[in-house]
């Protein structure tokens, strides 16, 4: 596995590639590897003749400094995961590299409503500084596909639209959510859980499943206030949000009109960790 840290660097290395019209798989991240970015590697690996993967951990998008601070680094452990499962290039820039204080980054994109709701009404700022480093990551590798995990439904929905409205030429594979056994959604943040909290945290993805079962039973408001209840029924548990949005535009529902169009978000902090996750209700 080739490794980079310069810009021009991984473009001089990509330019044969793309001269010769290989196919290239991008799959970016902030390091803190786990099964569910190996099966996005995988995938990549078995639908493109290259794949690259991107390690960086993007501060423009963290809007609690203590947050950023606390994000767990692991690049030499993360190597070493990315050459076991075949990638070809890792891309692990500094914050300098990404953004030279000489260079400011232009962003003139609206998303509407998509990140005003949910995740952005929680984290002002935060999609703004995903789809900045996205796109230039984007416009650095030149991928033929790009593959984003359906975990981060509302970041995936809005890097489609972002790739939508700048003609951009690359295909987003979106990723089914990888979870552990106990169905707790993989991140980087489960790490941080203690013994204790990473017993309880499955909770969570449980109370979805029991969502969907009432989907369509129980009034649209009256589900949300289940499941915010059964949430905090452990102490240890604190709900930000609980929205049952439409799949495309996000917007909350407010009856069972678009059923097949329905999915379940939250956002719940378990002690100080914030764990985010969804189920598709109409699947």
């Amino acid at each position: 596995m080739k490794q980079f840290s310069t810009i021009s660097d991984l473009r001089y290395f990509l330019a044969s590639g793309h001269k010769k019209g290989v196919s290239v798989g991008f799959v970016p991240t902030m390091g803190a590897l786990h099964e569910g970015h190996l099966t996005l590697i995988r995938r990549s690996k078995a639908e493109n003749n290259l794949t690259v993967c991107s390690i960086f951990v993007n501060p423009i998008q963290f809007n609690n400094p203590e947050d950023l601070e606390k994000y767990p680094r692991t690049l030499s452990r993360d190597a070493k995961l990315l050459e076991e499962n075949g990638c070809d290039v890792l891309f692990a820039p500094d914050n300098a590299e990404m953004y030279p204080p000489e260079k400011k980054e232009p962003f003139g994109l609206e998303f509407g409503m998509l990140d005003k709701v949910m995740e952005g009404k929680f984290r002002p700022g935060h999609f703004k500084g995903v789809a900045i480093v996205v796109k230039k990551l984007i416009n650095i590798v030149q991928p033929t596909r790009a593959y984003f995990g359906k975990k981060d439904f509302q970041q995936l929905t809005i890097i489609q639209n972002m790739v939508h409205q700048l003609a951009l030429p690359v295909i987003i594979v979106p990723c089914e959510t990888v979870r552990e056994k106990d169905g707790l959604a993989m991140s980087s943040r489960n790490m941080r859980l203690t013994i204790a909290e990473r017993e309880i945290a499955p909770t969570i993805y449980q109370i979805l499943c029991k969502a969907k079962e009432k989907t369509g039973k129980l009034p649209v408001r009256e589900l949300k206030e289940w499941a915010i209840k059964k949430i905090q029924e452990n102490h240890l548990m604190r709900v930000e949000y609980f929205e049952i949005g439409d799949k495309e535009t996000l917007m909350p529902l407010e009856t069972w009109n678009f059923k097949n169009r329905a999915v379940a978000f939250t956002a719940v902090f378990l002690g100080d960790v914030r764990l985010i996750d969804n189920i598709e209700l109409f699947s």
